[in-house]
């Protein structure tokens, strides 16, 4: 809603005191950079006096997410709108007058004014609706339930014309999922609704505090930007990652929608109930949301887990973003995220992954029962209050001291190592000396790192590691150089640190104990823990690119690659061997390097053809499906004989009867793509209608799949129809641009096809130059190709 302040005898305020005079209003003025309203007056307010500050204000619905705002549907070929908000982090201010800090918590007296036939919600439960007329006007008016104190961010209201489903979870609150009248019909929503119901009681009992509000409702907004925000009583979600179509939807999808559900289901504790007290905080929220969602889904999906899945990728994702030179700390100063725009910045990688593989590391080292113990009693003393992160140290070291528990430093010493510097260390462990070291790790060491840090890039590192295969006694770093004579090993031992990658950090070895670990890996992988095979390939990787290791050393970790059949080795290396093919392609190198890995996926390949009984069958285990679209995706671009035959196979079934879609959802990403490498424009063009028919719930596989084509003239033709809005939406454009680049035969063409069209590019919405050049020419290798690049 965009605000317009009634001034009032000249000021954009009237102040009003209570039991007494109040003083003159002297001037009032905005500060645009930080959106404040300045009320100076001509006297001092007086102690013990209560005041009532009033405004009056015009608003209409905001077009741009920003506060109360509109949403259009197309629903039975009807357009359509909801009326919703979004107040974090900033955002309430724009809906009304408030004192809009997290800090500044208030009782909200909710009452909205609504068309009839549609329904109004709000964080609380109605508590009256009444039909009224207003100018000649059928209306109705909802009144609710005054809201529990909270902060400005978390208030929230809707109306709408949606459909919705219901449940209880243990005795007394109500689950509502809203949705579009037809996505309710279809089913789209009882998956939600069928893991909200078990998630909030597991809550309940990890947080020995109850859900203090009578009803959680969630809602399913068409197009809305973010992907959810946590509103006290009315969770709303973007339709993508809430919605599960039993038809079209990948088992991916599923994860993400319990994923989802649990991280705001958390926030009703972590955030709501207890929040922090200005941005600079903002981890305390999102880090602690993010992992604890990891237990609530696998509570909800016992069977998947997500533990061994998405937590690792999660963190090693986060790795990748904290080792730019331009991080920041967990923790920022006060003084930096002062601007609506400084505090928008802290919603990122750093603030939610960064901040839950922290949170993971410290429960490894307090243990799970110590952590939720301190947790417990944090949020039983700082209920409805606001709290910062010495506030929940104390409460953590009075869960270890009761518990025994020994640690080198106290717990708010050494996690402000890890809270309050950016960034995380490299360790590296000389098994020939037992010489441990650490250093700051950084994505590219030239980089002259500008924020001071009051501990000099040195944290408390506590290293757990195996020699042999058994696990030994945790090793505390507690300095830049070490001593561990335990870690000084004999000619036949071997030893890997950071176990499960329960630490974030990377690990570095010397030679010998490199050549050990390939051995092992060779001859009984499975010595290894899962996560430390995966955790193994990405560090080497990420060492070789920083030459730290020789390119050799990372390669020699997937030379066992034709014993593995689990999928988080397996997606380490594809995520590492995808962009060193693409530079290495051009290079004599790259036909042995394809035929080695051709070799170490083919065995794979078999495997899951036997699993899936000749690929009639799903596998049975969520890791297993997500390896089966990675195998697919891999034995067919390294042409493993029958791969790229079965794709088209499939495909072509498909060409048969559109409407009847085969392929099973999982797959459709790999298969889609191998498809239109293989075939022709048969293939193309069937795939190019239907993208045009623009009945799929997720285009972007389509726009993936039409980028894959081998035809140099089908991809020059896909590329101008990019610059016809009729053809290709400008959403998707750069979705296009962005997978061309990955065609090998695509990425020269997109090349000319940018330096061509430059002009008309960089009138459109979506252009970033930054973006597009870097997204073009990231894998050039050669100095021509440089040349071009800085001549153009």
């Amino acid at each position: 809603m965009e605000l317009n302040l009634t001034l009032l005898d000249g000021f954009h305020a009237r102040l009003t005191g209570l039991n007494g005079p109040a003083p003159r209003l002297k001037k009032t003025w905005e500060e645009i950079q930080t959106e404040y309203l300045v009320v100076q007056l001509d006297g001092p307010l007086q102690a013990n006096s209560s005041y009532e500050l009033f405004t009056e204000f015009v608003g209409k619905l905001s077009p741009n997410q920003k506060g109360f705002f509109r949403s259009v549907y197309i629903e039975d070929g009807e357009e359509k709108v909801i009326a919703t908000t979004q107040m974090q982090p900033t955002y309430a201010r724009k809906a009304f007058p408030c004192f809009d800090e997290p800090a500044l918590k208030a009782v909200f007296h909710v009452t909205l004014i609504h068309p009839q036939n549609t329904t109004a919600l709000s964080n609380s439960m109605a508590s009256e609706c009444v039909s009224i007329i207003v100018d000649g006007q059928d209306l109705v008016r909802t009144s609710f339930e005054p809201t529990k104190i909270m902060s400005t961010y978390l208030l929230a209201f809707a109306v709408c014309d949606f459909g919705h489903i219901r449940t209880e979870a243990g005795a007394s609150v109500l689950i509502r999922v809203w949705a579009r009248r037809k996505a309710i019909q279809r089913g789209m929503g009882n998956y939600a609704l069928e893991k909200a119901r078990p998630i909030l009681p597991f809550y309940e009992k990890y947080f020995n505090t109850s859900y203090p509000l009578k009803k959680s409702d969630q809602i399913a907004i068409p197009g809305f930007g973010p992907s959810a925000m946590e509103n006290w009583g009315l969770i709303t979600y973007g339709e993508s990652v809430f919605l599960h179509d039993l038809e079209k939807s990948f088992n991916e999808d599923k994860e993400t929608v319990v994923y989802m559900i649990s991280h705001e289901l958390a926030h009703m504790w972590f955030g709501n109930l207890v929040t922090l007290r200005w941005w600079n905080d903002l981890w305390l929220n999102e880090g602690f949301a993010s992992y604890i969602s990891s237990l609530g889904s696998d509570h909800a999906e016992p069977t998947w887990n997500l533990n061994d899945l998405s937590v690792p990728e999660e963190i090693l994702e986060a790795m990748v973003e904290d080792a730019f030179f331009v991080s920041h700390p967990l923790s920022v100063k006060e003084a930096e995220v002062r601007t609506p725009q400084e505090i928008l910045s802290l919603f990122d990688g750093i603030t939610y992954s960064k901040g839950a593989a922290v949170i993971r590391m410290m429960s490894n080292f307090v243990t799970e029962a110590v952590l939720t113990k301190g947790l417990q009693t944090y949020l039983k003393e700082f209920q409805y209050k606001n709290t910062v992160p010495k506030d929940l140290w104390k409460h953590l070291q009075m869960a270890v001291d009761e518990a025994g528990i020994s640690l080198p430093r106290p717990v708010e010493e050494i996690m402000n190592r890890w809270v309050l510097q950016m960034g995380f260390p490299l360790i590296t462990i000389n098994t020939q000396t037992g010489n441990v070291t650490q250093k700051h790790f950084l994505s590219n060491p030239k980089h002259v790192v500008d924020r001071t840090s009051e501990f000099n890039y040195t944290w408390f590192v506590p290293i757990t590691w195996m020699k042999n295969g058994k696990e030994e006694q945790k090793y505390w770093l507690l300095s830049k150089e070490d001593t561990n004579t335990d870690m000084a090993l004999g000619p036949s031992d071997w030893l890997v640190a950071n176990i499960n990658l329960t630490g974030f950090f990377r690990v570095n070895y010397d030679a010998e104990n490199w050549e050990r670990i390939f051995n092992k890996l060779n001859s009984r992988h499975e010595d290894i823990p899962l996560l430390s095979r995966a955790q193994i390939i990405d560090d080497a990787f990420n060492l070789a690119d920083l030459e730290m290791v020789n390119m050799t050393v990372a390669l020699r970790t997937t030379s066992y690659l034709d014993k593995e059949v689990e999928y988080m080795p397996w997606r380490r290396a594809d995520s590492h061997l995808e962009n060193f093919f693409h530079i290495l392609r051009p290079r004599g190198i790259y036909g042995p390097l394809q035929a080695f890995f051709r070799e170490k996926v083919t065995p794979l390949f078999h495997h899951h053809r036997e699993l899936t009984l000749n690929w009639t069958k799903s596998p049975t285990r969520h890791s297993d499906l997500y390896n089966q679209m990675t195998v697919i995706k891999l034995a067919c671009k390294l042409e493993v004989k029958d791969c790229s035959q079965l794709t088209l196979t499939w495909f072509r079934e498909w060409m048969k009867n559109s409407t009847t879609n085969k392929i099973r959802p999982s797959l459709r990403d790999a298969v889609y793509c191998s498809a239109m490498a293989a075939g022709g424009v048969e293939e193309w063009d069937f795939m190019w209608s239907i993208y045009r028919k623009n009945d799929t719930s997720d285009p972007d596989n389509l726009i993936y799949a039409l980028s894959c084509t081998r035809q140099p003239w089908l991809i020059n033709r896909y590329l101008e129809y990019c610059l016809d809005p009729e053809k290709v939406s400008e959403k998707d454009v750069i979705s296009a641009i962005t997978y061309m680049a990955y065609n090998p035969v695509g990425q020269p063409l997109l090349w000319d096809f940018v330096r061509t069209n430059w002009e008309v590019l960089a009138e459109k919405s979506f252009f970033s130059v930054e973006y597009v050049v870097y997204t073009v020419t990231k894998f050039f290798s050669t100095k021509f190709q440089y040349k071009q690049v800085w001549f153009h």
